[in-house]
């Protein structure tokens, strides 16, 4: 998965696309497992945006998504959050929650 930027990140919601966005810290044990987990959504779901990003230099995503902890998922349609995934359970789990953002 790629790591974006603040300005991409702003990019993608402000061209209001769908797709998710993965909010993590480097030193979060759960966060690499979850890290693990995405990259094979990545392989099932090809064709849906995804970006990550280091909530620790990203303060103001925090806030503006009202991010509790990591990791985090954002789920975006055409721009507005539909769900906030905080729980990654399972590859299948993730899988059911994502594949309906594919175009």
């Amino acid at each position: 998965m790629e790591e974006w930027t603040k300005e991409e990140i702003e990019t993608f919601l402000e061209e209001k696309r769908t797709g998710y966005l993965y909010f993590y810290t480097p030193m979060c044990g759960t966060c690499q497992v979850a890290s693990k987990m995405l990259t094979v959504i990545e392989q099932l779901l090809p064709h849906v945006s995804s970006g990550k990003a280091d909530l620790n230099y990203l303060p103001e995503m925090a806030e503006r998504f009202e991010i509790e902890s990591v990791p985090c998922l954002i789920v975006l349609r055409e721009g507005e959050e539909l769900e906030k995934i905080y729980a990654f359970q399972s590859v299948p789990y993730l899988y059911e929650k994502l594949k309906e953002l594919q175009v």
